[in-house]
């Protein structure tokens, strides 16, 4: 996962790929990656791409691969930004630095459909995340996170959206409608799973755990197109 030091990245290829030609080589690995997403990299100082004299940014072949390093430590380490750059910057420096270990996963045993999910304390979520205690007693508030004291991956990544949220002055009592809007989600989901999810064999438990993978992220696709569509439309004036 590893891209070299500054000094290395600066005497490489010249930078030549536009925003767009980057999200075309990392679309298969991270097929919600934006332009903000990568201009957002750049303003937290973590991916520096060259300017040409118009001011339009350019990418070496060593952006890509940072680029390609920081979302693989958020998607599978589920690390803050922070924790992030200091990885980074111990690359920069030539060191050999210990990749963070992922979150542990473990089989449900409540009969859940989604079967696997991690446990984390109350502090570890914190610090993983980056998150402050006023920002996870608000979503708890808001009932955009159970107030409990084990708490999982999804929480974690959740955590991780609000503190990104919560720095362009969205915070979790804006997000309230969310939490209706994603148990009406699943609802359908759960009535599309309902005749293969009461045949006990692990078989079809298999098949309904992998089908409620697939028709949530068809869902999450819709509302993201949903919005998007949405804020085209107001560019141009719809």
């Amino acid at each position: 996962m590893g891209f070299g030091s500054a000094a290395s990245r600066s005497s490489g290829a010249l930078p030549k790929l536009s925003i767009g030609q980057v999200l075309q080589r990392l679309a298969n690995e991270h097929p919600d990656l934006t332009p903000s997403k990568i201009r957002f990299l750049e303003e937290q100082g973590l991916v520096h791409p060259a300017r040409t004299t118009s001011g339009y940014r350019k990418f070496s072949d060593a952006d890509v691969e940072r680029i390609r390093t920081i979302l693989a430590l958020q998607r599978d380490h589920y690390l803050p930004l922070k924790v992030i750059a200091e990885h980074l910057a111990s690359l920069d420096r030539g060191e050999r630095p210990e990749l963070p270990t992922p979150v542990a996963s473990r089989p449900k045993t409540n009969g859940s459909i989604l079967a696997n999910d991690a446990e984390l304390s109350r502090d570890e979520l914190l610090r993983r995340s980056g998150a402050s205690k006023e920002l996870l007693e608000q979503a708890q508030a808001a009932s955009l996170i159970q107030r409990t004291n084990s708490f999982h991956a999804d929480d974690l990544n959740l955590l991780v959206a609000l503190a990104e949220l919560e720095r362009s002055g969205i915070g979790p009592r804006h997000l309230r409608p969310f939490r209706t809007a994603s148990q009406h989600e699943i609802g359908l989901i759960e009535q599309a799973l309902s005749g293969v999810a009461r045949k006990p064999e692990s078989t079809h438990r298999s098949r309904s755990e992998a089908k409620a993978d697939e028709l949530a992220d068809a869902l999450e696709r819709v509302r993201r197109g949903l919005v998007r569509q949405s804020l085209r439309g107001r560019a141009h004036g719809r």
